[in-house]
């Protein structure tokens, strides 16, 4: 009987402190303003291009003066920096446009107050703010090419605008693992507790750039100062944490893997084979549902190929492209 009451006392206190965690003290945990941020403009160097889409301002990069458009996407966490080493090769066969998707990058962070009847961070608003974005750069069809979630939202263009999408290039794509979260989670995140301190958890997430670039490449000891730097200045944009906390709350379960088989269109799926992020054998298993998909393993090489890899990345893109016919 006493071991009874002893465990009772113990589930009980457990109780009180989760409940003291969830409602309690997330009430009264003060959250500083961020120092040292700027609008996303200011932030920008000469190269740098911005674009009104649907009242948000995007940012992109463009290099290229002719030919056939490619657009890249890039993945969590990243920007349009993700593919500066491979862009000037890539222009050779067409024009070259990466952009920032909302919440990364030096794209303009939209709060709830500001939205302009739809939530920019939905996974399923991306497509049509993509087919959007195109519309305002005269770009009518292109190859699609997307590293990690960007390859989610290449798969989504080719399957929700065909019309738009003349070929996929998945680089690692998180396709079969972006399921969204557990219900449960979508619920706690969304207590008015935890949302308050939402933005801190952004933070804490953005201090661990250094610790995600470290899995994200198979060999460590290529990730430079500028790289890192390079990673970690959207981090200087106003309202990061804010818009990445609402980023986290949008996220939602999209099953793509049911629809792959329609696609028929050509596809490259690119993946290193040590990727610890996307494993190597989910990329080689998307490859197999997309009908006469080719796929590319390379060796000694993490998520991120066009940063870590790109000689090789770029003969696998160039063989495809040539291959393709009617690139420049």
């Amino acid at each position: 009987m006493d071991f009874l009451k002893i465990v009772l006392k113990i589930a009980l206190a457990l109780l009180v402190f989760s409940l003291l965690l969830i409602f309690v003290i997330p009430a009264i945990v003060p959250i500083p303003p961020l120092e040292n941020n700027y609008e996303p403009k200011k932030l920008a160097s000469a190269d740098n291009q911005f674009v009104t889409v649907d009242g948000i301002e995007i940012h992109f990069n463009q290099v290229g003066e002719a030919g056939p458009d490619l657009i890249l996407m890039h993945g969590l966490g990243a920007s349009v920096f993700s593919w500066q080493r491979v862009m000037d090769d890539l222009s050779k066969f067409g024009t070259v446009t990466a952009y920032d998707r909302p919440a990364f990058g030096l794209t303009e962070r939209k709060l709830p107050e500001d939205y302009n009847g739809r939530n920019p961070y939905s996974q399923t608003y991306q497509p049509q703010l993509l087919a959007e974005f195109m519309n305002q750069l005269d770009i009518a069809s292109a190859v699609m090419v997307g590293n990690s979630a960007g390859g989610t939202l290449a798969v989504q263009m080719a399957l929700d605008h065909p019309e738009r999408v003349e070929a996929l290039i998945l680089v690692d794509p998180a396709v079969l693992t972006l399921g969204g979260p557990p219900t449960f989670f979508n619920s706690i995140i969304k207590l008015p507790s935890i949302d308050r301190i939402g933005p801190l958890l952004a933070r804490l997430g953005g201090s661990m750039t250094e610790g995600f670039l470290r899995r994200a490449y198979h060999d460590p000891a290529k990730i430079t100062p500028d790289t890192l730097e390079g990673y970690q200045e959207p981090l200087r944009a106003a309202h990061w944490d804010l818009a990445f906390w609402e980023f986290i709350k949008a996220a939602e379960p999209i099953n793509l893997a049911v629809r792959l088989g329609e696609m028929d269109l050509p596809v490259l799926v690119i993946t290193g084979d040590d990727d610890r992020i996307i494993p190597t054998e989910e990329s080689i298993q998307v490859a197999g549902m997309i009908k006469n998909a080719k796929i590319v393993v390379i060796p000694e090489c993490g998520h991120v190929p066009q940063e870590e890899c790109p000689e090789v990345f770029m003969k696998a893109v160039e063989e495809f492209l040539y291959d393709l016919g009617g690139m420049k």
